[in-house]
């Protein structure tokens, strides 16, 4: 699944061409993708004007002055691709429509963004704006990790008196909203803390030293504009490149890069999810 950096890109990508602009027409080519679309999804969608194009967790949310907010979740292959934008800033041309073009808008202003997902593990839905912290999949969500409310004193506390392993806590979208696997084995290598080591076994300091160093790991991945693991894409179809840079990730076997550390990367299994790092790095 991308995660927060992939989808911040994507949305970055995409407010350019979506933010302040009308949608003309909303096509909706099939009548569900991970769960069935709301009803007269593209009836509700054709004429809204996307008043601002937000992120919460991995979720994309689109603010409408109907009054209503469309939620748009990426899946495991979902693309947001855009074509035909007015100020050049994409391919100005739109492509000829393929098979898994599941949801097309048709901006006022001859833009065109086109939800595509071969394994159709996507989803959409619309809800009223006023209560679209309510809705199922965002109202248990913890913190942003780029946010004020995730501070030292925050995931101290969140923390404290668990015993389980510090990467599953820090994948708990409940403690923090966004992470996953990739940018959890990053930032716990650069703070020396081994994937599997007890909440209960590292001091409040260690653990309170975790919060930059996740923000520093997600702010560099959004820079480079995600990781292009698998079907993730930018909205103007570019890959990212913070795969270049993973210290752990997916490196097994390799040296670490550590200066004078001699170790390679190991992985193991957590939970049904590999964990990377570097044995002599991470205590």
């Amino acid at each position: 699944m991308p995660e927060l950096p992939e989808v911040e890109t994507v949305r970055r990508g995409l407010a350019p061409v979506m933010e302040g602009q009308r949608i003309a027409l909303a096509r909706v080519n099939r009548p569900d993708l991970r769960w069935p679309f709301p009803e007269r999804m593209a009836e509700r969608l054709t004429g809204a004007r996307v008043e601002r194009l937000r992120r919460r967790s991995k979720y994309i949310l689109a603010d409408l002055d109907t009054g209503e907010t469309l939620l748009i979740h990426l899946g495991m292959s979902g693309r947001m691709l855009v074509s035909g934008d007015a100020l050049g800033r994409f391919v100005h041309d739109h492509p000829a429509p393929e098979k898994h073009d599941h949801v097309v808008f048709d901006m006022a202003d001859g833009a065109r963004v086109t939800f595509n997902d071969p394994r159709r593990f996507g989803a959409m839905d619309l809800m009223g704006t006023e209560t679209a912290e309510a809705h199922p999949l965002l109202a248990a969500l913890g913190p942003e990790p780029l946010g004020n409310a995730f501070s030292e004193s925050h995931l101290v506390a969140a923390l404290k008196g668990r015993n389980m392993p510090v990467k599953s806590a820090l994948l708990d979208q409940k403690i923090v909203a966004g992470l996953g696997n990739i940018y959890v084995c990053e930032a716990l290598f650069r703070a020396g803390i081994h994937p599997g080591r007890r909440v209960s076994r590292i001091s409040e300091k260690r653990l309170a030293a975790l919060v930059p160093v996740i923000r520093q790991v997600l702010a560099e991945a959004i820079e480079a504009g995600g990781s292009s693991l698998r079907d993730f894409r930018q909205a103007d179809g570019e890959l990212g490149y913070f795969q270049h840079s993973f210290d752990v990730y997916g490196r097994e076997g390799q040296p670490c890069r550590t200066p004078g550390c001699t170790n390679s990367v190991h992985r193991i299994v957590q939970s049904g999810r590999s964990s990377f790092y570097c044995p002599g790095c991470q205590r």
